[in-house]
């Protein structure tokens, strides 16, 4: 396969040889396949890079650099390569919940093992060929990160709908084998993977052992858009009670055992549990942070933290718009602010998912049309703080394709995405430190949405 440089860094160490539509070969003699082995076979200070040139003639260039310094090469493709789909079915996916009409992009579904090492995706292990499992061991990729489920293979193969589902816990067996480091989720559903079939993942992922760092249990996801899937159902408060308290006392036994919890429930457990979150010294490293599982919390003792240093805000009056699973916490984020500043005038709204389903609860999942539809005409005083979750970063558009700038045009005032850290959050609200943001048009610029949605 080719890989055709698209662009060179002007700091590269082979800016002065190499030609946008160049096409790398080989480093050190090894064949570069894809993103992984360029970045494993440049890795090294003294390199032999070969190419070729559009016309066909090939050459090389000697290289001497820093230990892991980059080559400062931007390909066709950031993988250098196809991605690739899931092959599974499963029946908790939440992709195939999905409604029709949304970018093309959201319907695909990634499974790609080089992107769980570069970007921390999670990844089955169905796809992998016998080839690329070496590859893995070879490189000593870690770590990499695993949607478990269950390790009951009979199990995994009807939840994940693939006869070849069953597999993947030997493949694990012979990455902790090989020293390679894995971060692992179980997406919990009611009747399926929970009780006992949950406890003896636990058990069989405990055994694996320092290999595998850290597991999150986390809620199924169920939307509105389930016709002809697999029935499910949502956790209820007492479940999510029960599920926490049996993952607590198993992570209570690993502490004992091996020093370290390695077990963690995600935050919307607790909160649809109505149970209070535990000390932030209960999830040690944050490993699972991405999965939510702790991030609550830390953003609640680094809000403190700020606060007790803060200096009087600025008294810009500002709302918090979120989902309705965090809506109570933040409420107590600011009445605890209120306390130290008085004159501190901000509210939160609790924006309830209609365009997914009201069983949609965090804020990551909150669209645009949503917020304008709740929002528009309420008392948001001069300032809208969302959280960067709801948004595509370089986009900066919602779910359904809304612009934040559309939303702010609509609403009227400017809207700020901060990220989910405490001392952002105080910085945002007190006016310390306004993140960047879309400032909306006149009014009379109405937007295209909000013309055709006002009902």
């Amino acid at each position: 396969m080719d890989h055709i440089i698209k662009a060179i860094d002007p700091t590269s160490p082979l800016r002065h040889h190499v030609q946008v539509g160049d096409n790398l070969i080989s480093i050190n003699g090894k064949r570069v396949l894809d993103v992984l082995d360029y970045k494993f076979y440049a890795y090294d200070t003294r390199l032999d890079v070969l190419l070729r040139r559009p016309d066909g003639t090939e050459y090389h260039v000697p290289v001497h650099k820093r230990e892991g310094g980059d080559l400062g090469l931007d390909f066709e493709s950031y993988l250098m390569d196809r991605p690739r789909s899931c092959a599974n079915a499963c029946v908790f996916c939440f992709i195939d919940q999905l409604p029709p009409g949304m970018r093309k992009t959201m319907y695909f579904k990634d499974d790609d093992a080089r992107l769980s090492f570069l970007l921390g995706n999670y990844i089955t292990l169905t796809n992998l060929s016998k080839r690329e499992i070496q590859r893995i061991i070879d490189l000593h990729v870690s770590p990499v990160n695993i949607s478990v489920h269950t390790t009951d293979p009979a199990l995994r193969c009807r939840m994940l709908r693939n006869p070849r589902a069953g597999e993947s816990i030997e493949v694990m067996r012979r990455f902790a084998e090989a020293g390679i480091v894995m971060n692992c989720q179980i997406v919990c559903c009611p009747g399926w993977n929970d009780g006992e079939a949950l406890q003896r993942s636990m058990e069989d992922l405990a055994a694996l052992y320092p290999a595998v760092h850290s597991v999150s249990i986390v809620p199924v996801g169920l939307t509105k858009y389930r016709e002809g899937l697999e029935k499910l159902s949502p956790f209820t408060p007492e479940h999510a009670a029960e599920t926490i308290d049996q993952v607590t006392a198993f992570g209570d036994t690993c502490v004992e055992k091996y020093g370290t919890r390695i077990f963690w429930c995600g935050d919307e457990l607790y909160l649809e549990a109505g149970r209070e979150l535990p000390p932030d010294e209960f999830y040690e490293e944050h490993t699972q942070l991405e999965n939510g599982v702790g991030m609550l919390r830390l953003l609640e003792t680094e809000f403190r933290s700020a606060l007790k240093l803060s200096d009087k805000p600025d008294g810009v009056p500002f709302s918090i718009a979120t989902g309705t699973a965090a809506a109570p916490f933040f409420e107590g984020l600011l009445a605890e602010a209120k306390q130290r500043w008085p004159e501190l005038d901000g509210r939160v709204y609790a924006i309830e998912n209609d365009f997914f389903g009201h069983s949609i609860t965090v804020a990551g999942l909150v669209t645009g049309g949503d917020l304008i539809r709740q929002l528009k005409g309420r008392d948001l005083g001069k300032r809208l703080f969302i959280s960067q979750n709801m948004l595509r970063r370089e986009e900066m558009d919602f779910l359904d394709d809304v612009k934040l700038e559309e939303a702010a045009a609509a609403m009227g005032l400017p809207i700020y995405p901060t990220e989910s850290d405490g001392f952002a959050l105080w910085d945002a609200i007190s006016g310390d430190a306004l993140p960047e943001v879309h400032i909306p048009r006149p009014a009379r610029e109405e937007t295209e949405y909000y013309r055709y949605n006002q009902n």
